[in-house]
């Protein structure tokens, strides 16, 4: 019996500090994170007779992946441009002058319902003294095709819910992982979604500028993202959650599993990054031991988030 009393100390003792250190640690990093529904226009531009609207959620353009939505009309007939042949490159320049860009989808597809083009953009890098886009639209009326340009801002994405990550496979190839929702994730089972892109280098010599062979991407199809979240802080232990789906690509190309918070704070997705041959490309397993005291152990391949 005293043996019994003695363990049963211990254990209140270790779940008291437990729950202090949390419970300090959400205080000091308590962040509320806004879900935005409604698409805003981030820019509209003016070329001849044409105006091209961009809209994106709450109007902003951030670092990680952003749904875009195009909307061209002519300001003569005031009539909007449907089912044209419309692409969409964002090119970054650095101080030095070097140009890239970033995972987009070139080619924009009409939404017959919603009257507008619709296509992505995961932004790598927040525009500053030393980083500037530029977006370059082309699209055709009457077999004619109108070429614009427009310097756009990419903000910081303080929602580390929809944070990013690039890494070089294990086939040398550069890859890049963009989480899409939850945007404000819940206590609970929650929907996990995430674009994974890789870029695809030149297999020409650059033609005029910007020559889209020099800054293509595509989406990754058919692979599978392993998923084990666990909480590194070591108050935290590096617990884990039970009940966790791992990523698989659906139709409209993105991955879909589930991630099963158990509490709120700091958490880390580890990743393993298969290829449709179940072969790794990149990520490590974690340990899975209970540490308490001790910051727990991130995988080769992660990403960092809090809610």
């Amino acid at each position: 019996m005293k043996h019994l009393h003695v363990i049963v100390f211990v254990v209140f003792v270790m779940i008291s500090s437990c729950t202090l250190d949390k419970t300090d640690y959400e205080a000091e990093l308590n962040v509320e994170t806004t879900e935005y529904i409604e698409f805003e226009e981030v820019t509209a531009i003016t070329s001849g007779d044409y105006k091209i609207s961009l809209e994106a959620l709450n109007g902003t353009l951030y670092k990680g992946y952003n749904e875009v939505h195009l909307t061209i009309s002519n300001t003569e007939t005031d009539e909007s441009l449907e089912n044209s042949e419309v692409t969409f490159l964002p090119i970054m320049t650095d101080a030095n002058g070097n140009k890239s860009s970033c995972p987009h989808a070139y080619q924009l597809s009409y939404d017959a319902t919603e009257n507008y083009y619709v296509g992505y953009a995961v932004f790598t890098s927040e525009s500053d003294s030393t980083v500037d886009w530029q977006l370059y639209i082309d699209f055709t009326n009457n077999d004619e095709t109108q070429s614009v340009n427009e310097t756009i801002y990419i903000e910081e994405q303080t929602n580390l819910n929809l944070n990013m990550t690039a890494f070089t496979g294990n086939d040398d190839a550069q890859y890049f992982i963009a989480l899409v929702a939850p945007q404000s994730p819940s206590v609970a089972q929650n929907d996990l979604v995430a674009g994974i892109y890789r870029y695809n280098p030149p297999t020409s010599e650059a033609g005029t500028f910007p020559d889209p062979t020099q800054y293509s991407y595509s989406v990754v199809n058919n692979h599978t993202l392993l998923l084990d979240p666990r909480m590194p802080e070591p108050s935290m232990g590096n617990h884990s959650s039970p009940n966790n789906e791992d990523l698989t690509q659906e139709n409209d190309g993105l991955y879909y599993g589930v991630v099963n918070y158990t509490m709120t704070g700091n958490w880390t997705l580890n990743f393993i990054f298969n290829d449709e041959n179940g072969q790794t490309i990149k990520g490590t397993e974690v340990s899975t031991e209970f540490t308490p005291g001790v910051e727990g152990e991130r995988g080769e391949l992660h990403i960092d988030i809090l809610f």
